[in-house]
């Protein structure tokens, strides 16, 4: 293994619904790609309601959970791993941008392209654990079937 693929780290990435929806899905991977990291892994998955309510499990509870699990549930995701650079949870989630409307900057992703807090175009994990654990759900879950099987 090269000094390069021993430094590497991965996050997993997810254009939710309103980013496949108004086929926004080349343009964000573009701009993962533009940033030199790797696309590693990736699946076009129907969101059934089970998987989105354990992929967002803490927020269970909170006041705008079922908003949340209800404006993804039952609809197409594009669930992605990269590779990077260690700090690239980080990165990925500088590339994305703040989910607070007001404090999203020009040249994010969700600066350019969504419509509004919970139409964000794309979620992105915000620790390794957090990539370790959304990674399983989306991939390794019999429950998360590729669309077209």
């Amino acid at each position: 293994m090269s000094d390069r693929e021993e430094k590497q780290t991965k996050t997993f990435i997810m254009i939710k619904p309103d980013g496949v929806e108004r086929g926004l899905m080349g343009q964000v991977i573009a701009r993962f790609e533009k940033k030199g990291l790797q696309l590693q892994r990736v699946r076009l998955a129907h969101a059934a309601r089970g998987l989105v309510e354990l992929h967002y499990r803490e927020h269970s509870g909170k006041p705008f959970f079922k908003q949340l699990v209800d404006s993804i549930a039952g609809k197409n995701v594009l669930c992605m791993v990269w590779a990077g650079p260690s700090d690239i949870v980080a990165q990925a989630r500088t590339l994305i941008g703040d989910s607070k409307v007001e404090r999203r900057l020009p040249g994010t992703i969700r600066h350019d392209f969504a419509c509004g807090f919970r139409d964000n175009v794309i979620h992105g994990s915000d620790c390794e654990e957090a990539v370790a654990w959304e990674t399983s759900v989306w991939f390794d879950s019999p429950a998360a079937p590729m669309i077209g099987e």
